[in-house]
């Protein structure tokens, strides 16, 4: 049994099965999720987990390249759009629908209980090395 980390059976799992360049989609409970990438819901409660804490979690774990986010965060959802800049200086912005239209390619997504808009990050996974 793990002592720390990510603790999560599906999430771990999931995580580690993850390679150069796989689309990890972190996402809020009102985003729209594709067919096709394995889903970790993790929604318990509005608000429960929250979009920062998996987020921070995730990234204790994963190497990351490089991040895109909807424009529409920075005005919705400041907190969101802060968190994001401070955890990615390079994020890359587009509109919400290209967003969604991006999040198919996702190899995992991993859904919060976050019920704040816009509250969404498709992470690209890089190598430690």
């Amino acid at each position: 049994m793990k002592k720390h980390g990510i603790l999560n059976r599906g999430l771990s799992g999931a995580l580690a099965g993850l390679g150069h360049g796989d689309g990890v989609l972190v996402c809020d409970v009102g985003m729209p999720i594709p067919e096709g990438p394995h889903v970790v819901d993790l929604a318990f409660r509005a608000g429960v987990p929250s979009f920062a804490e998996v987020l921070e979690g995730l990234l204790d774990e994963l190497v990351v390249e490089g991040a895109t986010a909807a424009t529409e965060v920075r005005e919705a959802n400041p907190a969101a759009a802060g968190l994001l800049d401070g955890c990615f200086p390079a994020l890359s912005l587009v509109p919400h629908e290209r967003l969604k239209e991006l999040s198919a390619g996702a190899r995992l997504v991993v859904r919060t209980g976050e019920a704040r808009p816009y509250a969404n990050v498709l992470l690209r996974c890089g190598v430690f090395f």
